[in-house]
């Protein structure tokens, strides 16, 4: 909200529920404090894609500075249609499907916009970020490609984040490798706080999230940073960040995937420090649906009205 601010009262979770018939879809649930969470509509999907490969995974939800829209952006993927992950990772989908909105209720049909490369075997968990430098946003999301190999000949597909920029989700710019590393890696977030940006990233060899800072969003504006805690829990994915409303505290969520056991809450007051601590099991509920890979913003009290009148609790 250029030139104001309203402030923020609760939380949106859009998510996924897992492999089920009607798993992978768009889910929403809302909190009020950003650690007790209850499902909306009843336990349904809000939204449904019908197109491509007709589900969604990891969706991810922002709320443009311009213009106060919303995009809802995810993996355009249906692991229930029994392709198996051989086919996700080598034969899925080069596009992102897209829906938008201005009030969080109604919502815009959804639309395949193709991003991946050439030889993308697949198109993960797109997310963005609004880059004030540039006036636009940066869409990234990670792909499995040859490009790169020091072997030309190279056979093995590896897990690359990728990027592209766009002011309205619907044209975006050449497609370019935004990170690489030794590893396989996916799942890639990012916060901006103090002209700092703060980039968590899932390594797909030892399956734990690393913690990158940045001068600004350019790929190579990061180095490293330090946070043993989180790189000592295993076994997760899908790292979603988010500034507590009330105070100076941040909560990262990641996805248990390894144990099934949704998603695990840490807390940060310091984002440089790298030092989270893990919240206690009686500190959080997550509601009745096993919430999977998603995106979380704040929204305002008029916004949670909104939300509980359409989609009640």
């Amino acid at each position: 909200m250029t030139g104001q601010h309203v402030p923020y009262t609760g939380y949106l979770l859009v998510h996924f529920i897992g492999e089920s018939a009607d798993g992978e879809q768009v889910y929403f649930s809302y909190s009020e404090d950003g650690l007790h969470w209850q499902d909306l509509n009843q336990d349904l999907p809000v939204l449904r894609s019908a197109i491509g490969e007709k589900g969604v995974r990891d969706p991810f939800i922002i709320r443009s500075p311009k213009d106060n829209r919303f995009y809802l952006i995810a993996t355009d993927l249906r692991i229930a249609s029994g392709k198996g992950w051989d086919a996700a990772v080598n034969e899925g989908s080069k596009d992102i499907i897209v829906w938008e909105s201005e009030d969080l209720v109604h919502w815009s049909s959804p639309r395949a916009v193709t991003v991946g490369v050439s030889d993308a075997g697949c198109v993960w968990a797109p997310e963005a970020i609004y880059d004030e430098a540039t006036d636009e946003f940066l869409v990234f999301w990670a792909s499995a490609t040859r490009r790169g190999a020091s072997d030309s000949s190279e056979t093995e597909r590896k897990q690359k984040i990728y990027s592209s920029r766009t002011k309205d989700f619907r044209s975006f710019t050449p497609t370019e490798l935004y990170i690489e590393r030794e590893n396989h890696i996916i799942d890639t977030t990012i916060i901006a706080h103090n002209g700092s940006y703060y980039r968590y990233t899932k390594d797909e060899t030892t399956k734990n999230i690393r913690v990158e800072k940045g001068s600004s969003l350019d790929k190579d504006a990061f180095v490293p940073l330090s946070a043993p805690i989180l790189e000592a829990i295993p076994g997760v994915e899908g790292p979603q960040i988010y500034k507590m409303n009330d105070r100076n505290e941040w909560c990262l969520i990641v996805d248990q995937f390894a144990k099934g056991d949704g998603y695990l809450p840490l807390l940060t007051s310091d984002l440089d420090s790298g030092d989270f601590r893990v919240v206690d099991k009686d500190a959080y509920d997550l509601g009745k649906t096993h919430k999977r890979h998603g995106g979380v913003i704040p929204i305002t009290a008029d916004e949670v009205t909104r939300l509980l009148e359409a989609f009640g609790s």
